[in-house]
């Protein structure tokens, strides 16, 4: 009897733990379609002290983009991109080196951590990588901005958002503090007829995908479906202990 109770016991505990993990969607699925946010930090050694966020609306290979930043050079374009195909993180302190003796980070020097362009995050015209990359004359401009544009991406981008492995590259530094892009770190490691403060990394960040599914809670709020999955395995397991004390309970009766 014990045997056999402590058997039920566990396969209800297996539907508990089934039912938390179902309503969780996979980020690779091609089918998925939702939300994705990044919070912009400053690349370590560019002396950015600026911020921003990104949120971008998949649905398909349509994406509904939106930037907030702050802090950056004034009266200055600047480059912004998802970069794909790499770790899908930020390049730390330790990947810069020695840019006209100065230690800087620029693009390349981050390439291993973000990844190549995947789109080119312009104001109007074409967003590919290869013609629009330092489009510096279609890129939001100034201190602070807000971008917003729906642009279709390639289905290896699309991916890696499904993915959570796209990254969001705001570039354009001052690394001298003198209010213009200069040649103090050099020429451009990506065009060598522009400063590398032009087209230097300033702020990355992540994308991950937000949670989905959530449904109405009892209090005015929400929840989201593996809160409702995680109630209802508590609910299962509950059940399960009510059932073999009750049968303990008789069978010492009897």
């Amino acid at each position: 009897m014990k045997k056999k109770t402590a058997t039920s016991v566990t396969a209800l505990a297996a539907i508990a733990s089934g039912m938390v993990l179902a309503p969780v969607a996979f980020a690779g699925d091609a089918s998925h379609n939702g939300e994705l946010h990044a919070a912009l930090s400053p690349i370590p050694t560019s002396k950015v002290t600026g911020s921003g966020t990104a949120m971008v609306h998949l649905k398909g290979n349509q994406a509904t983009v939106t930037i907030k930043t702050q802090g950056l050079l004034a009266d200055a374009p600047h480059a912004q991109h998802f970069h794909i195909g790499a770790k899908g993180q930020c390049p730390p302190a330790s990947a810069a080196k020695q840019h006209n003796g100065q230690l800087s980070l620029n693009t390349t020097d981050g390439l291993p951590f973000y990844g190549k362009i995947g789109a080119s995050l312009t104001t109007t015209g074409d967003t590919g990588a290869d013609h629009s990359a330092l489009a510096v004359d279609r890129f939001p401009k100034g201190a602070a901005y807000t971008y917003h544009r729906t642009i279709a991406v390639d289905d290896e981008t699309a991916k890696s958002l499904r993915a959570e492995n796209a990254v969001v590259v705001v570039h354009g530094i001052d690394f001298n503090g003198n209010g213009t892009y200069d040649n103090v770190l050099g020429a451009s490691d990506l065009d060598p007829s522009l400063p590398s403060e032009a087209t230097n990394p300033a702020l990355c960040g992540p994308l991950k995908m937000a949670p989905a599914g959530a449904v109405a809670g009892g209090m005015g709020g929400t929840q989201d479906s593996d809160t409702v999955a995680l109630t209802a395995a508590g609910g299962l397991l509950t059940a399960a202990a009510g059932t073999l004390y009750l049968r303990r309970r008789g069978s010492r009766q009897s």
